[in-house]
C-alpha cells in the first residue's frame, strides 16, 4: 500500500513507496537480464489487463501493445503500458498508424480508472529520464482525489513551434527546462479521456514530430554544448485534470543545490529561441 504525507505547511504531499527499491534496472548491468517486456517473457509480468492487436492468447506472444499491473507500484493503482514487442522502437519510430493505436490505449486505460482518482499518464525514455528498463513504455498511476497535487495547469499558448486542427505545439514562456514543449488541445475545458478518434489522428503526429525535433535538436554541436555526453532522455506527461495537455521534458541538463534549495528552477535556453531553432527542423 501506498503511503501518503502531507507537509502541513505548504500542503504539498510524498509518496513513501518502499517497493519501488526492488524494481530492476538494467542500466550498467554487464549481463544483461531477460527483459520482462519483451515478446516471450510474458510470464516475466504480472498477468496482463489489456492487450491490442496480434492474435495470440492472453498473457502470450502475439500482442502489439499490453498493460500490466506495475510490481513495484507508487501507488495502489499502477499499471505499464508496453509500447510494442520492439526492444528499441518508440514513438518518434514507429508508423504513425501505431502510434495513433497507442494513444487509443492511453485514453482507453484513463477512462477505465477516471472513478478511481486523479489519474495520470507518464512516459521516462532513458536512463537520464528514470527509466530502470530501457524497453520503451508508459506508465499510468492513480491518485487519490483528495491528494493535492502541485501540478502546474495549461499555460498560455505562446512561442507557438506547429499546430494542426485540433493540437498546438509550443514552449512557455514559463519552460523550467531547455527546449521543453507542450502540446494543448485547441479545444478547451476538456480531460483526456474526452479526445475523439479524429482528434487522436491529429495528436499523433503532432506528438511525433514534437519528439523528432527534440531528437534532431539533440544532436546538434550547440546543444552538446549544453548535455556533455548525456544520451538522448526526455519525460513526457499527460496532465490529469481539465484543460489538460502533454508536457515533455528533454533531459538535458542536471539540478543542482541552487534548484533544490530555492525551488527556483534555470532554465538556460530562452523559450523564443527554443520555440524558434526547433520550428526551423525540417521532419
Amino acid at each position: 500500500m501506498a503511503k501518503f504525507v502531507p507537509d502541513v505547511k505548504t500542503q504539498r504531499w510524498i509518496v513513501i513507496a518502499p517497493v519501488r527499491s526492488d524494481r530492476p534496472d538494467e542500466n550498467g548491468v554487464a549481463v544483461k537480464p531477460a527483459c520482462p517486456f519483451c515478446q516471450g517473457n510474458e510470464n516475466l509480468t504480472p498477468p496482463e489487463v489489456y492487450r491490442i492487436g496480434g492474435e495470440g492468447e492472453w498473457n502470450k506472444p502475439g500482442w502489439k501493445i499490453r498493460v500490466v499491473p506495475n510490481k513495484f507500484p507508487i501507488t495502489d493503482i499502477h499499471e505499464v503500458i508496453i509500447h510494442s514487442p520492439d526492444h528499441k522502437k518508440d514513438i518518434e519510430d514507429f508508423d504513425i498508424d501505431y502510434v495513433e493505436m497507442l494513444l487509443k490505449v492511453y485514453r482507453s486505460r484513463f477512462q477505465t480508472h477516471l472513478n478511481d482518482g486523479q489519474v495520470m499518464i507518464f512516459s521516462n525514455h532513458g536512463e537520464h529520464a528514470g527509466a530502470s528498463l530501457s524497453h520503451p513504455h508508459s506508465q499510468l498511476v492513480v491518485i487519490p482525489k483528495q491528494i493535492n497535487l502541485d501540478a502546474l495547469v495549461r499555460e498560455p499558448v505562446q512561442n507557438i513551434i506547429d499546430d494542426n486542427n485540433f493540437f498546438v505545439t509550443y514552449c512557455p514562456d514559463f519552460s523550467q527546462w531547455p527546449y521543453e514543449v507542450w502540446i494543448a488541445p485547441k479545444k478547451e475545458g476538456t480531460i483526456f479521456s474526452d479526445v475523439t478518434d479524429e482528434e487522436v489522428k491529429d495528436m499523433a503526429v503532432i506528438l511525433q514530430r514534437a519528439l523528432k525535433r527534440l531528437g534532431v535538436k539533440y544532436r546538434e554541436p550547440a546543444t552538446k554544448k549544453i548535455h556533455g555526453a548525456l544520451p538522448f532522455a526526455y519525460n513526457f506527461y499527460i496532465h490529469h485534470a481539465k484543460n489538460w495537455f502533454i508536457r515533455i521534458i528533454p533531459r538535458l541538463i542536471h539540478r543542482a543545490g541552487f534548484e533544490l534549495g530555492t525551488g527556483l528552477s534555470v532554465n538556460v535556453v530562452d523559450p523564443a529561441t527554443s520555440a524558434k531553432e526547433l520550428k526551423e527542423i525540417e521532419i
